[in-house]
């Protein structure tokens, strides 16, 4: 198989800026964003004046901050790293300290910015990346926008990534929002969401609206659910402490989550602009039917797993992992039904699951059309019909599968559920990605259409609000346990069951 349409136009080369680090040696950015920025160094998707500038701690020098990140770098790159590339990347870089503890520290960091900006010739424009645990965002934001270092000017643009998790629950999430905008406006602030960075997660928008046959029948009238699935073999690891005071659904649902449903449900934007996508993904957040704390109890699984075996690995119980509380009713699975109240979605269920330490890694968007009549068939030996299924696979494989029923060969009218599979690797030759690279070329070129805005976040915890509650008091009662390596928790098969339905089965 060939691209219909192999040209295609080159990328728009990023303006000058200056791209600052805060939380350059940690984790993130050594896992995630380095190895992105050096994919599209790679791709010269980089601007032709470029300055890195990573927020240190005391006493590290630019050079030992260049040997961290290329250590780093090797460690966690996605391809074969090239020393020149590699090289020309980190010459770019400059350490400074600035810690929002020592407000003069951010005077500083504003007087050798600008320095920088002008032997790089950058132009002014800026890039913060928060890169760092959620409590730093507000107090950074803060130094910044204080020191001026936000405020745009007519002439150079200024930007702030926040990563997540965007607050806790529907009052902190307001709560970070506010304090931002006073310092920003809404266009400046890119709350990146990495699985938007997945090729087959934007394809979503365009499987559904650049394909005629999809869209008519893309509502209540053909469809009878739609399955969201995200499902880790990991456990919790070394995150304990982390994990413990947040839980599978805080962690999971109002972004990864909504953001998939959002975009499988959204109308059809009038435009293709970010603020016209993104009105429409907001207003399907917004009209996810509202539930009391009893229905919330009522149309939700929550679990928790037990000592097992995942493939190879044994794992313990969850409450014996480090740092997580011996009598913890903290969920590390979380299965919920929703409705959405508009015309379109008016009576199709959307079951939402996600959770660790399972037997598959999997990332999946399973849209179940309704079932043929089969009466034409009565007087076959057919009973049954398979199901109707248009499978958007995330991960580990980036794939569309359309599931139908076909005539068996043979002189008796028999058939067989079969299915045409689109992967993506098998069509197009891409280099491997973090998933960031889309993103961090988004924010550079000032295109935020895969960003998160405010109303958004907002809706999103509010949806999932009276689940919080709910679970908050109802304690470990009704919290199931599942072992690790297997599909989840029984109660999870229940809750379709009770519907006449079933989850689509882990490979």
């Amino acid at each position: 198989m060939t691209p219909l349409h192999p040209h295609q136009p080159p990328h728009q080369k990023p303006d000058a800026c200056a791209f600052v680090i805060f939380g350059v040696t940690g984790d993130l950015t050594h896992r995630l964003v380095l190895p992105s920025l050096y994919n599209l160094a790679a791709g010269n998707l980089l601007p032709d004046r470029f300055c890195i500038v990573g927020i240190a701690r005391k006493g590290m020098s630019s050079e030992q901050l260049r040997v961290n990140l290329m250590e780093g770098l090797r460690k966690y790159a996605t391809r074969p790293v090239e020393d020149e590339i590699a090289q020309r990347l980190l010459q770019c870089v400059t350490a400074i300290e600035a810690d929002p503890k020592e407000p003069d520290s951010f005077d500083q960091l504003k007087e050798r910015l600008e320095k920088l900006e002008a032997a790089r010739e950058t132009h002014g424009n800026r890039l913060f990346y928060l890169a760092t645990p959620p409590a730093a965002f507000a107090p950074i934001a803060q130094q910044l926008g204080r020191v001026g270092l936000l405020k745009e000017d007519g002439k150079a643009w200024r930007r702030l990534v926040v990563e997540k998790p965007f607050g806790t629950d529907l009052a902190s999430a307001k709560k970070l929002n506010d304090q931002l905008l006073e310092l920003v406006t809404e266009h400046q602030i890119y709350r990146i969401d990495h699985y938007l960075g997945k090729e087959t997660v934007q394809n979503i928008l365009v499987l559904r609206f650049a394909n005629g046959m999809f869209e008519p029948i893309w509502n209540r009238h053909h469809i009878d659910h739609v399955q969201i699935t995200v499902e880790e073999k990991l456990g919790v690891g070394t995150r304990g402490s982390f994990y413990d005071a947040t839980g599978a659904l805080r962690d999971m649902v109002p972004n990864h989550l909504f953001q998939l449903l959002s975009l499988v449900a959204m109308e059809p934007p009038a435009r293709f602009d970010a603020h016209t996508v993104r009105s429409e993904k907001a207003e399907v957040l917004s009209a996810i039917q509202p539930l009391s704390e009893q229905e919330a109890l009522l149309n939700s699984v929550r679990g928790q797993y037990k000592a097992g075996l995942v493939g190879d690995t044994e794992l313990p119980d969850y409450r014996n992992t480090k740092d997580v509380s011996a009598d913890s009713a903290t969920e590390t699975y979380a299965a919920l039904k929703l409705t959405i109240d508009n015309w379109r979605w008016a009576g199709v269920p959307f079951y939402l699951r996600t959770g660790k330490a399972l037997g598959a890694k999997r990332t999946e968007v399973a849209i179940k059309f309704r079932q043929a009549p089969f009466a034409m068939f009565s007087c076959t030996p057919i009973d049954t019909l398979a199901e109707n299924y248009l499978v958007i696979g995330i991960e580990p494989t980036q794939s569309i599968t359309l599931q139908f029923n076909t005539k068996i060969p043979g002189p008796t009218i028999r058939t067989d559920g079969v299915q045409m599979k689109f992967n993506y690797k098998d069509y197009f030759q891409a280099e491997p990605a973090t998933g960031y690279e889309t993103l961090i070329y988004d924010c550079m070129i000032g295109d935020n259409i895969l960003f998160q805005r405010a109303d958004s976040v907002e809706a999103g915890w509010k949806a999932v609000e009276p689940f919080i509650e709910a679970w908050k008091k109802a304690g470990r009662d009704g919290l199931h346990t599942y072992e690790a390596g297997s599909e989840g928790p029984k109660a999870a098969a229940d809750l379709l069951a009770r519907d006449g339905r079933s989850w689509r089965k882990l490979a």
